[in-house]
């Protein structure tokens, strides 16, 4: 029923602990899903600093960030400015290339507050992965939702349980938001029959579950073996992020950038150190750079480790 538990790493991002899930060296992918984060959850003293990830550059990968508590402005190189609060999505495309920053607006930072969220790439179709650089924000209303007897389910992206989320999505998969009260049972989208999916993982973000005969803590992602219809029991109240997808081949991961091909990895590297890639008109003052570190010819755990506390 269970192929692999992987355990989030947790990692210190300048004041900011990320628990790192995806990619792990056995498993570095879950269908199209190639980097998981869970942000958080923390708490800023007024004035404190927040999230500051000054501009830096991707490739081949859609980006997907939801929050649970608090907020973070986006801004890239296409034009779009866009705050993104709890339960509220934001869906990056960067295709052939595109440049963002995501910081705490300056009054949020003046007030302190929560953060907590969650961070996912979503690697693209090979067919696709120079498609021009794009934006899209989602609120609740783009997101499916069903309430009932302890359960909340929100259908963050693509389609699972008959409905379908407005994220635009280049390949199949599902990203489901659950939060379940005690005792509530519960199953993720099939792995079998049509609109099953060939892979699935469950990641505990707070809380408590069992599945089969196993018990599983927060910071606990569940891989499931293909065929597995498990029910999920939450044994204290709590929340799951539900994932998963058809694959979509090998890639490499380098810092912010991901390819089918290590030569267009080499090709990116090579435009920002040049300054190639413009950065966002409203943020354009600073930048990340380069990191001075090889990229390898086979894909690989990530090294160095990506920009992103989101």
């Amino acid at each position: 029923m269970i192929e692999l538990v992987i355990d989030a790493r947790r990692k210190d991002l300048g004041g900011f602990e990320v628990g790192r899930v995806l990619p792990f060296h056995s498993r570095r992918m879950v269908g199209p899903f190639i980097f998981l984060d869970q942000m958080g959850p923390a708490e800023f003293a007024p004035g404190a600093d927040a999230i500051n990830v000054r501009p830096h550059p991707h490739i081949g990968l859609s980006t997907l960030t939801y929050l649970f508590e608090g907020e973070i402005m986006h801004r890239d190189n296409t034009g779009a400015t866009q705050a993104i609060r709890p339960g509220e999505v934001n869906w990056m495309t960067a295709g052939s290339g595109i440049v963002h920053s995501e910081r705490t607006d300056p009054l949020k930072k003046s007030q302190g507050g929560a953060m907590h969220g969650m961070q996912a790439w979503v690697a693209l179709p090979t067919e696709l992965e120079e498609t021009a650089p794009a934006f899209h924000h989602i609120g609740e209303e783009g997101q499916p939702a069903y309430e009932n007897g302890g359960l909340f389910a929100r259908l963050v992206a693509g389609e699972a349980y008959g409905a379908k989320a407005a994220a635009p999505v280049s390949s199949p998969l599902f990203y489901v938001h659950w939060e379940l009260a005690e005792g509530v049972r519960t199953a993720p989208p099939s792995g079998k029959g049509p609109g099953g999916y060939s892979e699935r993982a469950l990641y505990v973000v707070k809380g408590e579950i069992e599945v089969g005969d196993r018990t599983f803590h927060e910071g606990q992602m569940i891989v499931l073996e293909p065929t597995a219809e498990p029910t999920v029991k939450a044994i204290k109240p709590s929340s799951v992020m539900v994932l998963g997808g058809e694959p979509v081949g090998p890639r490499v991961i380098w810092w912010n950038f991901v390819a089918s091909s290590q030569e267009r990895i080499d090709q990116a590297k090579a435009d920002w150190k040049a300054g190639r890639m413009a950065l966002p008109a409203e943020d354009d003052l600073e930048f990340i750079p380069l990191p001075d570190v090889p990229s390898t010819p086979e894909p690989a755990p990530v090294k160095p480790e990506p920009t992103h506390p989101v």
